[in-house]
């Protein structure tokens, strides 16, 4: 009996990090996302002062200067781009990756990693469908042109504005020459 209150004890105690799961690397998600690349080129990139100033104007924080951005090639043409981040769920890490095309469109969003213990449905193919053809200038908010999830709104909301985030950083590193 007190083995069984002692485990229940320790259960209920328990982070919310035990409900952890990793679906894919970035690597994975950028050969689902690209899957006609020849080849991916890791460039790491850091955002100046203008251009982290161009991202907040659009209401986006710009949540570090550093980037590591994964090229997709097929021949010497640049297919697009993908970029992994994280946001925070509820209590937890969510991390994620976003395929951008040559054309600055959203061409696929992967949840990578989730840590909460409820929200888990931001996975779901129908929800992230939603980002798809999405580019700089897109509203991309939560309850506007993408669906909330009852139950999972605020790793809805934090994938939302991630995404945002990344389209307005691929397009600073566009207008920079980075993508070549």
């Amino acid at each position: 009996m007190q083995l069984r209150l002692a485990a229940t004890a320790a259960l209920a105690l328990s982070p919310a990090g035990a409900f952890a799961v990793d679906y894919m690397t970035a690597e994975a998600a950028s050969r689902l996302m690209f899957a006609e690349a020849e080849r991916f080129e890791i460039r790491d990139w850091q955002l100046d002062a203008t251009q982290a100033q161009a991202i907040a104007a659009l209401g986006v924080k710009p949540r570090s200067a550093q980037w590591r951005l994964r090229l997709a090639y097929k021949g010497k043409e640049l297919l697009g781009v993908v970029v992994a981040d994280d946001v925070l769920g509820k209590f937890e890490l969510i991390s994620y990756a976003v395929g951008i095309g040559a054309d600055g469109k959203v061409r696929g969003v992967e949840i990578l990693s989730y840590r909460e213990s409820h929200g888990h449905e931001v996975r779901t193919p129908a929800w992230r469908k939603q980002f798809l053809g999405k580019a700089q200038g897109a509203p991309l908010k939560l309850g506007d042109d993408i669906a909330n999830i009852s139950g999972a709104t605020l790793s809805c909301g934090h994938v939302t504005e991630g995404v945002k985030r990344i389209v307005a950083v691929v397009e600073q590193a566009r207008r920079s020459g980075v993508l070549s």
